[in-house]
């Protein structure tokens, strides 16, 4: 791919086509519709809503609206894995009431009424997922008993479409964003000069966002660009980030000046990867604590930094 990024171009295409565009408010009622039983009412008022500065290099949240004033749509688009939604959403809400709410009256005796949130992610990533899924910001307190006084849940849509998710019907727009995505995949995987810019083409010939695309041209293929740059960004920090627990595991198993307190620090920094991915089987944490072989536990530790699934690292093991 010989495209290079303009670093001015931030927002992706998803956000530009339900946040920036002068077609961004019919869309957002067309997905607000496609989400909700009751349409919106004729003539609805849409406001939309920024939060800004919470996030990664000051990134923006992705797209956010007041529907008729009782209501905030949050939504966020995911290309990778990210359990974290209900945080970051906990993030993104607390920032949109400070605009909404002037600061009198949070001082005012009668109760401030609010507009009722909501929290959805649109994933397309190419790793498995489920086609429907509820994240719950209650599933990482480190205390699961008692009473729940603070909960907030994010509905996580797969839009990828090989999972025939009924929203794609339902909204057009985010379909044909859907489908867009998928003919950028296959343009790229080819390793084609100007992958991106044939995506962008094709598409057009085959009425995929065609009147969006003719109409943002170049612009539309620095979005591309950007965030194909930032997934990278992203991958890199996380690799890193793995890497740099490698060696803080051997060392502080080195510094024990023991072989047995060797083993056991890279032993626990081979749980600490494989619970990042979720539960362990017992039989697995099993053969990990009585494995004796310290060049043996090493290569399984570069395995543990390296999968992206416990399964991938159980067959890894087993090779």
């Amino acid at each position: 791919m010989t495209e290079k990024a303009n670093k001015k171009y931030k927002d992706s295409v998803f956000v530009d086509l339900f946040y920036e565009d002068e077609s961004a408010e019919e869309n957002e009622i067309a997905l607000y519709n496609a989400l909700h039983d009751e349409p919106l009412p004729e003539g609805t008022k849409i406001r939309k809503i920024r939060v800004e500065n919470v996030l990664y290099m000051n990134f923006k949240n992705d797209i956010s609206f007041d529907a008729g004033g009782k209501l905030i749509v949050f939504g966020e688009h995911q290309s990778t894995i990210n359990e974290n939604m209900p945080l970051r959403n906990l993030l993104y809400v607390g920032r949109a009431y400070e605009q909404l709410v002037p600061v009198e009256d949070r001082y005012k005796k009668k109760q401030v009424k609010l507009p009722k949130p909501e929290f959805y992610t649109f994933y397309n990533g190419e790793e498995a997922w489920a086609k429907e899924e509820v994240l719950k910001l209650s599933d990482a307190y480190l205390e699961q008993g008692g009473e729940k006084t603070l909960d907030l849940k994010v509905k996580m849509i797969n839009i990828n479409p090989d999972q025939h998710h009924e929203i794609l019907e339902k909204c057009p727009v985010l379909g044909e964003y859907s489908q867009f995505v998928e003919a950028v995949r296959a343009h790229q995987r080819t390793g084609e000069e100007n992958a991106l810019q044939n995506a962008v083409d094709e598409c057009i010939r085959r009425g995929i966002l065609s009147e969006y695309l003719r109409k943002k041209g170049s612009e539309a293929v620095n979005m591309l660009i950007a965030e194909y740059d930032y997934d990278m960004d992203i991958k890199v920090q996380r690799e890193e980030a793995k890497e740099e627990g490698i060696e803080q595991g051997i060392a502080r198993g080195k510094e024990l000046g023991k072989v047995e307190g060797i083993r056991l620090g890279t032993v626990n920094n081979i749980m600490e990867f494989l619970e990042d991915l979720g539960e362990i089987p017992e039989t697995l944490k099993s053969k990990i604590m009585q494995e004796e072989k310290p060049d043996v536990l090493r290569r399984w530790l570069k395995l543990a930094a390296k999968a992206e699934t416990i399964e991938q690292f159980e067959k890894s093991v087993e090779k």
